[in-house]
């Protein structure tokens, strides 16, 4: 049985360690924020400007001016700081940023991601995507295992505009997780999902990987 969106949010959480500064993408990503492991204190950093982001809120407790680089409602902490969009891209470009989880359009088994564009249709920029991938130290991305046409979004080599490149260290999917210990390694499938048997995953992923 695939893994929810919220189950993947859960799986990426995982690899939070305590002490981290994280940085997640827009969409499945901002689930990992109400999967921080309990105890654990990581500080959720948003390239518009925050340092230090809490839980979404109860529609009771929104707060119109308080969003992240998604533009959704958050909620703020005691600890939390703001500044200016240079300083928080000062932060990521400085390698001080440990860690950032972003979902895909595609990722290809030399760890190039494309994640911003597709040619063709509207859209409103890059945001801070190549920042993140070329900056942080841990790149995690989550998305689907196959686009909403079936089409394998893990691949032998992205088709679409790359936001980097050789950078993903980890790939979590609905089926399967796969990581590589160094950008100079193939990735290796090291989880299956519930009932997902190895022979799915390899049926639909057209990537090189070690199994």
């Amino acid at each position: 049985m695939p893994w929810t969106r919220d189950q993947m949010a859960a799986r990426a959480a995982k690899e939070l360690r305590d002490g981290y500064y994280v940085n997640l993408g827009i969409g499945i990503p901002t689930l990992v924020a109400n999967n921080i492991p309990a105890g654990m204190e990581v500080t959720l950093q948003s390239e518009n400007g925050m340092l230090g982001i809490g839980p979404f809120p109860y529609p009771d407790e929104v707060d119109a001016d308080l969003i992240n680089a998604g533009k959704q409602t958050i909620s703020e902490l005691d600890s939390s700081s703001y500044f200016s969009s240079s300083d928080s891209f000062a932060m990521i470009r400085g390698g001080h940023i440990d860690l950032t989880v972003l979902g895909a359009m595609e990722v290809d088994e030399s760890g190039d991601i494309a994640n911003w564009m597709i040619p063709g249709k509207m859209i409103k920029g890059m945001g801070g995507a190549m920042d993140l991938v070329a900056g942080v130290k841990k790149i995690i991305v989550v998305m689907e295992h196959v686009s909403k046409n079936g089409d394998p979004k893990f691949i032998p080599t992205c088709t679409l505009p790359l936001t980097g490149k050789n950078v993903v260290d980890m790939i979590i999917t609905d089926l399967a997780v796969f990581q590589r210990p160094d950008h100079d390694s193939p990735f290796k499938l090291i989880e299956l999902a519930p009932e997902v048997t190895a022979a799915d995953v390899r049926g639909k992923t057209t990537a090189h990987y070690v199994e």
